[in-house]
This record gives structure tokens, sequence and C-alpha cells, in this order.
């Protein structure tokens, strides 16, 4: 049978801490509430439908277009 001698400085490895200043990863923010979070933002709450109002299509047909493009996409790969 075959002797192992196991030869101490090979199986140490040297290991270091960093010192708390070298880490590198961001620090917590503190905490808010939502409504802190709501008032750094100067929201104000939805009153109507009409605040959600958008114009975004210039006309009905735009909007038809768009809606059958998407339609189109969603179920491309379906087939």
């Amino acid at each position: 049978m075959l002797a192992v001698e196991l030869v101490p400085a090979l199986l140490e490895v040297p290991m270091s801490t960093p010192a708390p200043e070298d880490f590198s990863y961001p620090q917590p923010r503190p905490r808010l509430s939502v409504e802190e979070l709501l008032a750094a933002k100067n929201t104000q709450p939805i009153r109507s439908l009409d605040d959600l109002a958008a114009d975004t299509f210039e006309s009905d047909e735009e909007l038809e277009e768009f809606l059958a493009f998407t339609y189109a996409e969603r179920h491309r790969d379906a087939a």
C-alpha cells in the first residue's frame, strides 16, 4: 500500500477579510412609507376617469391598426 504524506503548506489557503470601507455594494436607503414616497413625487389622487385619459392615437383608424397589429403579434406563434 502506498503511503501519502500531506504537506501542510499546500493545504493552507490564505484568507483575508476586507475592511468595512472596502465594500463596494451600495448602502441601503432608508425605508419610506407610501405616503412619503407619494409626497416626494408630488402626486395627486385620481379624481375621475378623465384624469387617466390620454390622446395616444390621432384617429380611430390609427387605434384600429394598432389593435389589429397587437392581436396578430400575440397570436403569431399560436397557430
